[in-house]
């Protein structure tokens, strides 16, 4: 119970001073740079708090199994479901060009590096944190390489005109990108090479996560914006309902048939389950600004997923501490 509490208590207070943040920099009654916070407390969490989480998990985590392999397609088959159930709903909705490419890119984009991670942590421990780059390898190339094409196909023609490869050069090249496959490589060597992680570390990840994730929440509650939820709540609803249920078991039966359910106890299966359940994630609102897309439905999206956490969170805890 202290760890459910816990969990929907820090999203709870990370996104509600984010967004009383952006209410009180609007009205001007604080005259600060806005953009250059929110950016600063993103870089912060991603490129120092969470390589430091990331090396530490890895350095102790339980790879010998063959079958951990099978974790970064679980996370690309995790996004290209949500990308076709979005296209084929799209139809049934009878939604124009750009809300189709805002939908789809809602569908795919998910929110697995702060949300997912920290909910990993709380249930799972260091283990299940460790396990979490393994599931995400794939992400930030799936989104630039195949997602914001696909975007700028249902968009201005004449925006970003980058050919596919020059997209997977820019995911490959990005510094988050290079950090964080740095930071798995880091701790992967510390691992295979037996060398004793120091004693301190364990107590050292316990700040770190939740501070990285508090962060990035707080960076996602300076962004959000409430006015477009009524005219988009039918198509926020089904994302949501593909982002909790038929994605993660779609996925689940996935793992469980590859067999994760037999390594550590289940754990690279309880791992995702958690990540393949999570949310819109806040990039899924760049290719709709780049593209001339539809702004409000992304953004409506983004809210209702986001906001259905809350019910989900419990449900996650008890799935893996009860069935898995």
């Amino acid at each position: 119970m202290g760890r459910l509490i816990f969990s929907i208590s820090l999203v709870v207070f990370g996104i509600f001073t984010g967004y009383l943040f952006q209410i009180l920099v609007k009205k001007k009654q604080w005259d600060l740079p806005y953009e250059a916070i929110r950016r600063a407390l993103q870089k912060t969490a991603l490129l120092f708090l969470n390589p430091v989480a990331i090396v530490g998990a890895t350095w102790v985590a339980h790879i010998d199994d063959i079958k951990i392999a099978a974790m970064p397609f679980m996370g690309m088959t995790a996004l290209f479901t949500g990308g076709i159930l979005a296209f084929g709903f799209s139809k049934l909705l009878k939604l124009n060009r750009p809300q189709t490419g805002s939908f789809i890119v809602c569908g795919g984009f998910t929110n697995i590096g702060s949300l997912g991670a920290l909910f990993c942590f709380l249930f799972l421990g260091e283990a299940g944190f460790a396990l979490v780059p393994f599931y995400k390898l794939f992400e930030e190339s799936i989104y630039y390489a195949i997602g914001f094409p696909i975007a700028k196909s249902y968009g201005d023609v004449d925006a970003e005109n980058l050919t596919f490869w020059g997209r997977v050069k820019s995911a490959v090249t990005d510094l988050f990108v290079v950090v964080a496959v740095c930071s798995i490589i880091t701790g992967l060597c510390l691992n295979l090479l037996d060398i004793p992680r120091p004693v301190v570390y364990a107590s050292v990840n316990t700040v770190i996560i939740p501070l990285a994730a508090l962060l990035l929440l707080i960076s996602i509650g300076m962004a959000m914006r409430f006015s477009a939820i009524g005219r988009y709540l039918k198509p926020g609803l089904l994302i949501a309902a593909f982002k909790a249920f038929f994605i993660p078991a779609i996925v689940f039966l996935l793992g469980w048939k590859l067999g994760l359910g037999e390594i550590d106890n289940g754990l690279p299966l309880k791992v995702v389950l958690i990540l393949s359940s999570m949310p819109v994630g806040f990039i899924a609102m760049v290719p709709p600004t780049i593209y001339r897309l539809d702004i409000d439905l992304s953004n409506a999206c983004w809210l209702i997923t986001n906001a259905m956490v809350i019910l989900q969170v419990p449900i996650l805890l008890w799935l893996v501490q009860s069935f898995l």
